[in-house]
């Protein structure tokens, strides 16, 4: 079958992946100029099931009202008239019961779970190499009240399959050495060893060479304009002045992918979610961690990515807007000062955002749409680094009728 997959991200670039090895003939339109090159291009770097307690939960609306008025708040709405964001709030909302948390959590450690043994097993047959580490990943908690929130969560986590195990501030520094200067600062965590970590953008732009070394054809620097739908299903895709044909269709476009599918009457919950990171190049008498971290109570992730460590999180709901916000910048050096206070940047500290996918319940969007050669594979939030593999294998049973392995809520 010939399928076209509308992004080239680390979600499509996947479902071309796991497309193709499935006998179909794949193209990947995408308009940038090459593979991962926005959202997917610096993210925290985590493959992480134990990150699977969705934003909406019970705490979630106190803390959120307190940090309206903070410019550096880890979860920042901007109050604005957004149709869109209210609708998404509303339904935000409703998701934060205890019943639905319980349930969002079950469908995100299924599926995360099912990516990360994808992604190991993909990683050995591409031969893939992106910087990643296998030394699992530490939750750390500053706020008695935040590790008490915590540990209510890995038990939940750990009731589905999840990994995540409750340690002391001193079990902290044995896994993580380098926070012993924070030392003070700690009052527990918990740690996940069969969690990791890796440069999602090298492990895109690499698979992307694999893919096309199967057969997949990518058209880069083609903006896509519109889907024509005729009798119920997609026609074509206008990008680019052209008219590109196949026989089913996949929407992998991130944040954008709604945008591209209201004309058609197809209304996601899927709302931009910007994230910003710091990537630091490491002096040879820096001391950083190796291990990969959570700060839960500020919303921020520390990956080692070779000689770099990338500092990445919060979340921004701020419309479209990819203008890089000073304070939520500082906002990451800061923190990661006041932990690793013997970090040396060997050079300029880049900084970057993008727009993560965002559904009011964290759980993505995959699956077969209402029309009928159209599939979607979009909606993963901080996940979709963690969840690519997993959503692009399932995804690719869907398209070819056969049912997909994790027990997940799929369309």
């Amino acid at each position: 079958m010939k399928i076209l997959v509308l992004g080239a991200g680390v979600v499509g670039v996947t479902s071309a992946w796991y497309l193709a090895r499935a006998g179909h003939q794949v193209t990947v339109l995408e308009r940038q100029a090459a593979a991962g090159l926005e959202t997917s291009f610096a993210n925290g770097g985590q493959i992480s099931v134990s990150h699977a307690e969705p934003w909406a939960n019970p705490h979630a609306p106190l803390r959120a009202l307190a940090w309206m008025r903070r410019e550096d708040a880890p979860l920042l709405f901007r109050l604005r008239w957004d149709a869109a964001l209210l609708d998404w709030s509303l339904r935000f909302l409703r998701e934060c019961s205890v019943r639905r948390t319980r349930d969002n959590i079950r469908n995100i450690v299924a599926l995360a779970l099912y990516s990360r043994r994808q992604l190991q097993i993909l990683r050995a047959e591409a031969e893939l190499v992106y910087d990643h580490l296998e030394r699992g990943i530490l939750h750390v908690y500053t706020d008695r009240r935040e590790f008490a929130v915590a540990l209510e969560a890995a038990a939940v986590m750990r009731d589905f399959g999840c990994d995540r195990r409750t340690v002391s501030s001193d079990e902290c520094l044995e896994i993580e050495p380098a926070l012993f200067p924070a030392r003070r600062l700690l009052v527990g965590g918990d740690y996940t060893a069969s969690d990791e970590s890796g440069d999602a953008h090298r492990f895109t732009q690499q698979l992307a060479i694999r893919c096309a070394a199967r057969g997949v054809n990518f058209r880069y620097g083609l903006a896509i304009d519109r889907l024509d739908s005729s009798a119920g299903r997609i026609a074509g895709v206008l990008a680019g002045g052209e008219l590109h044909q196949a026989d089913a269709y996949v929407a992998a476009l991130g944040s954008y992918t709604p945008l591209l599918l209201r004309p058609l009457g197809l209304r996601l919950p899927v709302y931009p979610a910007k994230g910003y990171s710091a990537t630091v190049p490491l002096g040879s008498d820096s001391v950083a961690p190796s291990v990969s971290l959570t700060d839960d109570g500020h919303k921020i992730v520390f990956s080692r990515l070779g000689q770099r460590l990338r500092i990445a999180g919060t979340a921004e709901f701020n419309g479209y807007n990819t203008e890089l916000n000073a304070v939520r910048c500082r906002a990451l050096t800061r923190r990661a000062a006041e932990l690793f206070p013997a970090l040396r940047p060997a050079g300029e500290v880049e900084f970057w955002c993008g727009l993560r996918p965002a559904t009011p319940s964290n759980v993505p969007v995959i699956g077969r749409s209402p029309i009928a050669n159209l599939f979607i594979n979009t909606g993963h939030g901080t996940l979709g680094w963690t969840m690519a593999c997993g959503s692009a294998a399932a995804l690719a049973d869907i398209v070819s009728g056969r049912q997909p392995e994790p027990h997940f809520r799929f369309l």
